[in-house]
């Protein structure tokens, strides 16, 4: 027996290429972060997490690791998750450009910089999961997947769409997004939904893995 066992007994003979699948997160947030626990929990062995941010206090309603003040959170992550990479950068449009993103099976998008997800959709969209907007709201049960051409009620879908075809792009990936309706103007947020968001992607990410 190993910690494997409920997850062979779900996933049968499928379970192999969820293990042999190559990640990339790019975030671990209060979404992605959940993400990664789910993806790692599910025996996926080969993640890769990029993050630039270091936890702060007002972190600690919705992040896991976040009771590690100060501290770096990819190497917060790489000791909580054993034999995940980690790459302590800032994903800008133009770390974007650079990257080679060849070698991953899936990216998946938890971050928030618009541009950043602009230039990451432009890269490597054929094979992409991306965020919207987890924040401000209260119900979980309302999160979605979809097109990110059919997102609706979401603000930052709303942008992204915006954007891309501002950026003349023409193809087309999968979101999580939710339509529920602001509950305040600032950026406060619910664990229940944020990481659901997070629970959202790995879900998707394990459908795409094993499609049939």
């Amino acid at each position: 027996m190993d910690r494997f066992d409920r997850c062979r007994l779900l996933f049968g003979d499928d379970f192999a290429k969820i293990q042999s699948a190559n990640i990339l997160l790019l975030g671990v947030g209060g979404v992605g972060g959940f993400c990664l626990d789910a993806l790692w929990r599910t025996g996926v062995k080969n993640i890769t997490i990029i993050d630039f941010d270091s936890f702060e206090v007002t972190n600690q309603n919705r992040q896991i690791g976040s009771e590690n003040i100060s501290e770096i959170k990819v190497d917060v992550m790489t000791k909580m998750y054993d034999g995940i990479e980690a790459l302590h950068v800032e994903v800008t449009p133009d770390w974007v450009d650079g990257f080679d993103f060849d070698r991953f099976d899936l990216v998946i998008d938890a971050i928030d910089d618009m541009s950043a997800k602009v230039a990451i959709a432009h890269k490597c969209s054929h094979k992409l999961i991306s965020s919207m907007g987890g924040a401000k709201k209260t119900d979980p049960t309302l999160i979605q997947i979809s097109s990110i051409w059919k997102t609706h009620g979401d603000g930052l879908a709303k942008k992204f769409r915006y954007e891309l075809k501002k950026n003349n792009f023409k193809k087309d990936f999968d979101v999580v997004f939710s339509p529920e309706q602001p509950k305040c103007k600032e950026l406060g947020s619910f664990v229940g939904v944020t990481g659901s968001f997070g629970l959202a992607l790995a879900s998707l990410a394990i459908k795409k893995l094993i499609p049939n």
